[in-house]
C-alpha cells in the first residue's frame, strides 16, 4: 500500500511557499545576503523547525523570509519546494504567498523568481502551479488594498487570494473590501 501511495499522482491545496525553506537554504541566502541570524550552525535551525504552537513557527517563518532578498532567491525557494513536489508525484499544487512589500522587496522581485521556477516544473515535469496572494492578517485592509492595487500588472500569474499570519484579532471580515 506505501508503494502505490508513493506512485498515486497528488495535489498541494494549502502551502505557503515561504514555509517551505529548507534550513540548508536559509543558511546559504542568509550567508550571501549577509543577513544574520541567531543560528551559528545547521543543527541548531534545524532545532528551531520543531514547533511548539503556531506563533512559533510565525516567528521561524518570518525569520526565514528576511533572507529572501533577490529575484534568484525567491526561484531557489520555489524551485527546490517544485523539485521536491515532483519527486513526490505532485502533479498540481496551489501556493501561497506573502507579498514582500513590508520589507521593500516588489512584486517585480519575487513574481519573476517564481514565475521562471514555476514555468521550468511545467516544462520539466509537467507540474501546474496555482499562486495566491495573501493578505497580511496583522496588517490593515488598507494595506490589502494597497497590495492589490500594486499585483494588478501580476494579476494573470495569480490564481486567488487568501489570508495568513497571526489569525488572532484578525477575523477574515476585517478584509472584506479587499476580497470584494
Amino acid at each position: 500500500m506505501k508503494a502505490l501511495i508513493e506512485r498515486l499522482p497528488k495535489v498541494e491545496l494549502h502551502l505557503h511557499t515561504e514555509g517551505t525553506l529548507e534550513p540548508e537554504l536559509m543558511l546559504a541566502l542568509a550567508e550571501r545576503n549577509q543577513i544574520a541570524l541567531p543560528y551559528k550552525s545547521l543543527s541548531a535551525v534545524q532545532a528551531a523547525y520543531h514547533f511548539e504552537d503556531l506563533q512559533s513557527f510565525l516567528n521561524l517563518y518570518y525569520l526565514g523570509a528576511s533572507v529572501l532578498v533577490t529575484e534568484n532567491d525567491f526561484y531557489e525557494l520555489m524551485s527546490q519546494y517544485l523539485s521536491r513536489a515532483s519527486a513526490q508525484h505532485i502533479v498540481h499544487a496551489e501556493v501561497m504567498f506573502d507579498p514582500q512589500l513590508q520589507r521593500g522587496i516588489g512584486f517585480e522581485v519575487f513574481m519573476s523568481g517564481f514565475v521562471r521556477a514555476i514555468e521550468e516544473a511545467k516544462a520539466q515535469w509537467g507540474l501546474s502551479v496555482y499562486l495566491i496572494l495573501c493578505f497580511l492578517r496583522d496588517q490593515s485592509q488598507t494595506a490589502a488594498l494597497e497590495t492589490l492595487t500594486l499585483a494588478i500588472p501580476f494579476k494573470h500569474q495569480i490564481s486567488a487570494v487568501g489570508l495568513d499570519s497571526a489569525e488572532i484579532g484578525h477575523p477574515p471580515s476585517k478584509f472584506e473590501a479587499a476580497f470584494d
